[in-house]
C-alpha cells in the first residue's frame, strides 16, 4: 500500500499541522510566561495580596465595636481626662446616646474647646466643664463637693485619666506622680462618690487600666519608687496593677449593692498617653508613623470602656477585666486578694480616709465587740447596729447630703 500524501504546507513527517511554526510557538510560550505582561500580572496579585493582609490586620488591630444602640437619656455620668484621647471620644458616644455628662479635666481651656466641640457634634448640651487635678487629693474633694452641690444622682464613673512614662516627679501631696494620679487619685474619687452611686442603683463604675499591668508588682518596700525608679515597667505597670486590684477588691466590697465596677485594657492607642516618650528622634519619628496604622483610632480605643458602660448584658457583671470587648482571666498576681487588700489598707492611709475595714488582726476581736463599737464605713456613716455615735476617731472629710451605707462585708 501507498503511504499517505503529506497535506500541502506542512512539514514532512512532523506531525504538525499546515502553516505550524513551531520556533514561532516557543517564541510566543515565552512571552506569555515570562515577558513583561506576566511581571505586571504577578506583582499585581502580590500587592493586592499584601493590601488584603494589611487591611485584615488593620481591622483587627482596631477591634471589635460597640454596636447596640441603647440610649441613656438623662443619666448623670462623670468621666475623668477627657479633653482629648479615648476619654474625649467616650464622652462623645455617650453624649450622642443622651447623658448629662461631666467632663472633669486638669486643664479647663482644652477642655471647654473639646465640650464645645462634642457639643456640637451630639447636639447634646447637658455637657458641664469642671477642674479635677487628680495630683491634688484636695483638687479631688473640691470637684466632689461641688459635683455634689449639684447633683442628688450618679449613674456611672468612668475612671479615664492616666499619665505614663514621665520623668519621676512628685503630686502635691508629694506621691510619686503616675501611682498618684492613675490610683490615688481615683481612689479618693471614686470612694467620696459612692454614695450618690449607691443612691443611683443599678450605675457601674469603669476603670481604664492597661495590659502593662502583666510587668507590673506592687512594690511594698517602695511603694513611691524612691529607691529605684522605672518609667514604664516600674511606676506605670505598678499603677496599672493597682487600678486593677483596686477594681477586685471594689467589686467584693460593692457586692450585691447594685454598683457594679469593671476595668479594661483599651488597647495601644494613639493618643497624647506617650507625650513623655524620651528615646531617640529618629525612633519618635518611626513610632509616630507606625502608630498611624498599627495603633488603634482613640474611637477604637474607647469601645471596651463604651461596652462596660452601656451594654444591657453586663447589668450585674463586676470584678471583670475586659480587652476588645471581651472579658479576659487575670494574672495571679492580678487577683491576689491578699494584695489587693493590703494596697487598700495603705491607700486608705495615703489618701487620709478612716479604715473600711478593720486590719486582719483585729476581725476577731472586732466581731466580738461590733454592736458596742461601731465602726465607720466609706461614707462617714456607721455600721452596727447601735444608735450611739461612734468612739473611733476620725470622718470622711467629704460628708454626703444623703448618706446610704454601703454593705462592705
Amino acid at each position: 500500500m501507498s503511504e499517505a500524501a503529506t497535506p500541502p504546507g506542512s512539514v514532512p513527517g512532523s506531525g504538525f499541522p499546515p502553516g505550524f511554526d513551531p520556533a514561532a510557538e516557543s517564541v510566543e510560550k515565552t512571552l506569555c510566561f515570562r515577558g513583561f505582561w506576566a511581571w505586571a500580572v504577578l506583582i499585581l496579585l502580590i500587592a493586592l495580596g499584601i493590601s488584603l493582609f494589611m487591611w485584615l490586620l488593620r481591622k483587627c488591630i482596631q477591634g471589635p465595636a460597640y454596636r447596640k444602640a441603647n440610649r441613656i437619656d438623662g443619666k448623670v455620668v462623670i468621666v475623668t481626662g477627657c479633653n482629648t484621647g479615648i476619654g474625649k471620644e467616650t464622652v462623645l458616644e455617650l453624649a450622642k446616646r443622651g447623658a448629662r455628662i461631666y467632663m472633669a479635666c486638669r486643664d479647663p481651656g482644652r477642655c471647654e474647646a473639646a465640650r464645645l466641640e462634642i457639643m456640637d457634634r451630639s447636639r447634646n448640651q447637658q455637657l458641664f466643664n469642671r477642674t479635677l487635678d487628680l495630683g491634688s487629693l484636695q483638687s479631688v474633694r473640691n470637684f466632689v463637693d461641688r459635683f455634689k452641690a449639684e447633683e442628688t444622682r450618679l449613674d456611672l464613673l468612668i475612671n479615664n485619666a492616666g499619665i505614663m512614662a514621665c520623668p519621676r516627679t512628685l503630686t502635691a501631696d508629694g506621691y510619686e506622680q503616675q501611682f498618684g494620679v492613675n490610683h490615688l487619685g481615683h481612689f479618693l474619687l471614686t470612694n467620696l462618690l459612692l454614695d450618690r452611686l449607691k443612691h443611683s442603683t443599678p450605675s457601674r463604675i469603669v476603670v481604664v487600666s492597661s495590659a502593662a499591668h502583666l510587668f507590673g508588682r506592687i512594690n511594698r518596700e517602695d511603694l513611691m519608687s524612691e529607691k529605684k525608679y522605672g518609667k514604664f515597667f516600674g511606676a506605670y505597670s505598678q499603677s496599672k496593677l493597682a487600678n486593677i486590684l483596686f477594681t477586685r477588691k471594689l467589686s467584693a466590697i460593692l457586692k450585691n449593692s447594685g454598683v457594679t465596677v469593671n476595668c479594661c485594657h483599651p488597647g495601644v492607642v494613639r493618643t497624647e498617653l506617650n507625650r513623655h516618650f524620651a528615646g531617640p528622634g529618629w525612633m519618635k519619628s518611626v513610632l509616630q508613623t507606625g502608630s498611624l496604622y498599627f495603633f488603634k483610632t482613640p474611637k477604637a480605643g474607647a469601645q471596651t470602656t463604651l461596652r462596660l458602660a452601656l451594654d444591657p448584658q453586663l447589668e450585674g457583671s463586676t470584678g471583670g477585666y475586659y480587652s476588645d470587648c471581651m472579658r479576659w482571666p487575670l494574672v495571679p498576681w492580678a487577683r491576689n486578694m491578699e494584695t489587693a487588700d493590703w494596697l487598700w489598707r495603705e491607700s486608705e492611709k495615703l489618701v487620709g480616709l478612716p479604715p473600711l475595714e478593720p486590719p486582719p488582726s483585729q476581725n476577731h476581736n472586732q466581731n466580738q465587740n461590733q454592736t458596742q463599737n461601731p465602726t465607720h464605713n466609706g461614707n462617714g456613716t456607721q455600721n452596727g447596729t447601735g444608735n450611739g455615735s461612734s468612739t473611733n476617731p476620725g470622718t470622711r472629710e467629704m460628708q454626703s447630703v444623703e448618706t446610704v451605707v454601703v454593705n462592705r462585708s
